[in-house]
C-alpha cells in the first residue's frame, strides 16, 4: 500500500465522517471528528475480536504515518499561516505585550509547575519516574495549541477582545514551548552534559529569534510579489510558494517553521498588505483558498488523533495517571497566567474572568501529542503518551464543547450584578 492509497483511504474516512457528523451529530467539525474516529477504532477493536481484518488495515494505516514528522515538518506550517492570515494584526499589535508574556512566561511557569506535580503524583500512584522527564510533559503538555484552539473558538463566542489574546497565545506559544521541549529534552538524552543557560538563551535565540524574523522577511517579499500584479490565481499561488519554501529554508537553516508562518501570515492578511497587494478579486481568492486548506488539513489532523489510539499501550495505571493529569495542568495554566493577567487587566482593560476563559479555552491537541510521540521509551514514551492523550482528548471534547457555555453564564453573573 503506498502513500498515494493511505492519504486517499484518511481523505474518505474524513469526508465521510464529516458528513456524519455535519448531518447527523451536528458538533463542532473539530469535536465531531474527534468523537466520531474514536467511536469507530473503539469499534474496531470490538469487531477484532470476531475478525481483525479491519483492525489490521487501520493499524497499518497508522503505523505507516509518521504523525510526529506529518505534523511538525507539514501540516503545521499550512495551518499556522492558514490561522494567521485571518487573524487581526492590528488588535494583535496591540495586545502584543501580554501575549508575549503568556506565550513565553507562562509556558514556562507551567512547565515546571506541572513537571514538579506530575513527579508527586505519579511516585505516589507508584510509578517511578525521574524528574527531568516529568519536566518534558510539563513541557510538551503546557502550550495550548492553536488549531483546536482557533476550530472552537470561532463558535464559542467568546469577546473578541478576549478571542484575540487566547488566539495570539496559542499562534506564538507552541513554537516557544517547543524549544523548552527541545531544551529538556537534550538534557534529559544526555546529549548536553555541560547544557548552561547560555546554551539555552542562544538556543531561544536562534530558534525564536530566527523564525520571526524569516516569517518578517517572507511576508515582506511575498506582499512585495502580489503588488507588482494583478492576477488573482498567480497571488494565490505565490502564497502557497510562501509557506512551502519557507518551512524549507526555516528547516535547512533550523529555526522555527512555525513561528516564521505565523509571522508571514499576519504580514500577507493584515489590513495594509490587503490594500496595497490585493484587489477585492484577490483578496477573496485568497481568503476561500487557505479556508480550504484550513478545513481539509484540520479534517484529516483529527481523524488522525482519534486513530492514534490504537498505538497506546492503555495500562490502567497509564489511564489512572491521565485522569489526574487533566485538573494538575487546568491548575498549572490557571495559576501561571495570574501574575501576567493581573499586570496587564486595568491597564489594557481586560474583560472580568480573563483567567478563568484562557485556562478553560486554553485547549491542548495534536502539537501535545506529536512530541510525545517524539520521546524514547528510556523517557517513558508509553506512559506519557497516554497521559497526554487523555488530557488532549479531555480538552478537545469536554473544553471545546463547554468554552461556550461558561462564557455565556459568567456573562449572565456580569450583566446581572
Amino acid at each position: 500500500m503506498d502513500y498515494f492509497v493511505i492519504a486517499s483511504i484518511l481523505v474518505f474516512i474524513s469526508a465521510f465522517f464529516g458528513y456524519l457528523n455535519v448531518r447527523f451529530i451536528k458538533l463542532p467539525n473539530t469535536i465531531g471528528l474527534t468523537v466520531i474516529t474514536i467511536l469507530f477504532t473503539l469499534g474496531v477493536f470490538a469487531l477484532s475480536y470476531f475478525d481483525d481484518t479491519l483492525l489490521n488495515a487501520e493499524r497499518y494505516i497508522i503505523t505507516h504515518i509518521d504523525f510526529r514528522s506529518v505534523l511538525l515538518d507539514i501540516m503545521l506550517s499550512f495551518l499556522l499561516f492558514a490561522g494567521a492570515l485571518h487573524t487581526d494584526l492590528q488588535k494583535l499589535r496591540e495586545l502584543r505585550w501580554p501575549i508575549l508574556i503568556f506565550a513565553t512566561f507562562g509556558v514556562l511557569v507551567s512547565t515546571f509547575l506541572v513537571g514538579t506535580i506530575i513527579f508527586y503524583m505519579l511516585h505516589g500512584i507508584g510509578i517511578e519516574v525521574q524528574f527531568i522527564n516529568c519536566l518534558l510533559f510539563g513541557a510538551l503538555i503546557s502550550p495550548t495549541d492553536p488549531i483546536a484552539v482557533l476550530g472552537i473558538l470561532k463558535k464559542a463566542n467568546v469577546p473578541k477582545k478576549l478571542e484575540i489574546k487566547i488566539v495570539g497565545e496559542s499562534l506564538f506559544n507552541d513554537g516557544v514551548g517547543v524549544v523548552i521541549f527541545l531544551t529538556i529534552f537534550g538534557i534529559a538524552s544526555g546529549s548536553s552534559g555541560d547544557f548552561s543557560m547560555t546554551d539555552v538563551l542562544i538556543l531561544f535565540i536562534h530558534e525564536v529569534g530566527g523564525g520571526l524574523l524569516l516569517g518578517a522577511l517572507l511576508g515582506w517579499v511575498t506582499v512585495r510579489l502580489m503588488k507588482s500584479i494583478d492576477d488573482y490565481d498567480i497571488e494565490v499561488i505565490i502564497t502557497l510558494a510562501t509557506v512551502m519554501t519557507g518551512t524549507i529554508v526555516a528547516q535547512y537553516l533550523h529555526i522555527s517553521a512555525p513561528l516564521a508562518m505565523v509571522v508571514a501570515g499576519l504580514v500577507v492578511g493584515g489590513n495594509t498588505a490587503r490594500q496595497l497587494a490585493m484587489s477585492e478579486l484577490t483578496e477573496n481568492y485568497v481568503d476561500k483558498f487557505w479556508e480550504l486548506i484550513d478545513i481539509l488539513l484540520n479534517t484529516l489532523l483529527f481523524v488522525l488523533i482519534g486513530m492514534e489510539l490504537l498505538v497506546l499501550d492503555l495500562e490502567p495505571e497509564y489511564i489512572m495517571a491521565g485522569l489526574l493529569a487533566i485538573p494538575i495542568a487546568l491548575i498549572c495554566r490557571y495559576a501561571s497566567l495570574i501574575i501576567p493577567v493581573n499586570v496587564f487587566a486595568k491597564r489594557l482593560d481586560f474583560v472580568p474572568n480573563t483567567n478563568l476563559i484562557m485556562t478553560w479555552g486554553g485547549l491542548r491537541g495534536a502539537i501535545s501529542i506529536a512530541l510525545a510521540l517524539g520521546l524514547t521509551y528510556e523517557m517513558h514514551r508509553e506512559l506519557f503518551l497516554v497521559m497526554t492523550y487523555v488530557v488532549v482528548i479531555f480538552s478537545i471534547i469536554v473544553q471545546g464543547l463547554t468554552v461556550g457555555k461558561l462564557v455565556k453564564k459568567l456573562r449572565r453573573k456580569i450583566e446581572g450584578l
